[in-house]
């Protein structure tokens, strides 16, 4: 049932009209935090923004706004190394944040805890679009939310009772990502023009939005050029310089 659940998942981008309640989005939360953290550092906090205006100003500056036009709830999913700094002085002990390694617990901490807060959403039977724009303007959103020093913000999740749900994208082949005891580029070569065939058809034949395409191309095209280059002075802003 679990695993049926997992494979059925695809992003929503329209829901009906209802409001997820304080209660509804608290349990979600709650079930979130039962997630794997490293150290058990819970290095996450979650902005539920429930402020119409600061809704739609977040939908404007991740370049998404209608998706969260008729979302149930929308959320802010934050790396959070300042709750730990308060930890700290609590122990008087002025911890050190700025560090990659940091910056990859606060990501990965941060993942974990959606996927688990996603699946039981989806359990629910409500719909959820993970929303990477949030990182366009990093810098305003934070101030928007008035982030402190060591918080960062990673993605937003919109979230409610599906309108239209698009089908479900054919993933790579499991070939493709599982290796045994050594890593094997050379199935590249035969599996990834096969892979573009599996979507080259799905995308034609499509309930909507049928287009010619195909996940080799789709991906050169995506990462020919730097993306968000401004993130490292962002992250710098924030306390992490990356050393």
């Amino acid at each position: 049932m679990v695993q049926e659940l997992l494979r059925k998942h695809s992003s929503v981008r329209k829901y009906k009209d209802y409001t997820l309640t304080k209660e509804e989005v608290s349990e979600l939360v709650e079930t979130a935090q039962h997630a794997a953290s490293s150290h058990f550092v819970q290095a996450y906090s979650v902005i539920w923004v429930s402020d119409e205006q600061k809704k739609a100003e977040l939908g404007r500056l991740s370049k998404n706004p209608t998706q969260f036009e008729t979302a149930g709830a929308a959320l802010l999913l934050c790396a959070d190394f300042h709750r730990l700094q308060v930890a700290g002085k609590l122990q008087q002990t002025d911890i050190v944040i700025d560090t990659t390694e940091n910056v990859l617990v606060g990501a990965v901490d941060v993942a974990l805890f959606a996927q688990n807060l996603v699946i039981a959403a989806e359990a629910k039977g409500f719909g959820i679009c993970y929303i990477g724009g949030v990182r366009n303007e990093p810098a305003a959103i934070s101030q928007l939310f008035e982030l402190p020093t060591g918080v960062f913000p990673l993605f937003a999740i919109t979230l409610g009772i599906p309108d239209q749900q698009n089908e479900v994208k054919p993933r790579l082949p499991v070939t493709a990502v599982l290796h045994e005891n050594n890593y094997n580029s050379a199935k590249y070569e035969v599996l990834l023009p096969e892979y573009d065939q599996t979507m080259e058809d799905y995308y034609k034949s499509r309930g909507s939005n049928q287009k010619t395409a195909n996940w080799t191309k789709s991906m050169a095209e995506f990462l020919e050029t730097p993306r968000r280059p401004h993130m490292a002075e962002f992250l710098a802003s924030k306390g992490f310089t990356l050393k």
